[in-house]
């Protein structure tokens, strides 16, 4: 994947600055309040409004939000400062994003996915010095393409980019990146097959480009 294309914002639209007393007040109405409304699935009228709220409070913390938001029941996005995501997606019920995921539109997010951001990712090269005394791995934020669906309690890792129009199956830990149309799932994810070739010969992600080491689990680390 291009770094141009891995730098281009998910959310290109409602980009406006806010003062800094606004965003904090929102954070607060968020994680004391928004968060434990119920899901906007939940009892029709108490469901909507609990989604409208949401989305009206993450509109002012987030770096930009497109139309029709829905970050859901319990998720985590941390400051969520430098979240981007497009019109029409979503955050899971108890999902858990990093700050700085960009999300594209029409995104769908099962419960309990779970992203890895760059602060989650320990560096262990030093074997003299403790992990959690080493600091952060380096990655760029995760991206994540238009019209991508996420199962339930899929994993992904630092650094990931997932393409457009993709499917990443329930449970699935995704250690690299993955390719537009690709339908993924597996400990590591690997690809099944792509939605725009049904019939194309299986082919695994593990001839892809990898992320850094520092970002993979142990069994891709072997490899």
């Amino acid at each position: 994947m291009p770094d141009e294309d891995r730098d281009m914002p998910a959310a290109r639209d409602n980009v406006t600055p806010r003062p800094r007393a606004a965003m904090i007040i929102c954070q607060a109405l968020y994680y004391l309040v928004g968060r434990y409304l119920p899901p906007s699935y939940a009892c029709s009228l108490l469901g909507r409004l609990s989604k409208q709220f949401r989305a009206l409070v993450c509109r002012q913390i987030f770096r930009s939000a497109g139309r029709n938001v829905n970050v859901e029941h319990g998720a985590y996005f941390g400051s969520g400062r430098l979240i981007e995501i497009g019109d029409n997606s979503g955050i899971g019920v108890d999902c858990h994003v990093p700050a700085d995921i960009r999300i594209g539109r029409d995104v769908m997010m099962g419960p309990e996915v779970l992203v890895i951001g760059r602060n989650q990712n320990h560096r262990f090269d030093d074997l003299d010095l403790p992990m959690r005394l080493q600091g952060y791995a380096d990655s760029p934020p995760v991206v994540i393409e238009d019209d991508v669906w996420l199962g339930a309690r899929a994993i992904v890792l630092p650094g990931i980019h997932i393409g457009r129009g993709s499917i990443i199956g329930a449970g699935a830990i995704v250690t690299r990146d993955v390719p537009p149309f690709a339908i993924c799932a597996g400990n590591p994810a690997r690809i099944i097959r792509f939605r725009n070739a049904p019939c194309e010969e299986e082919r695994q992600l593990d001839t892809l480009p990898p992320v850094p080491a520092c970002a993979a689990p142990v069994n891709s680390l072997e490899e």
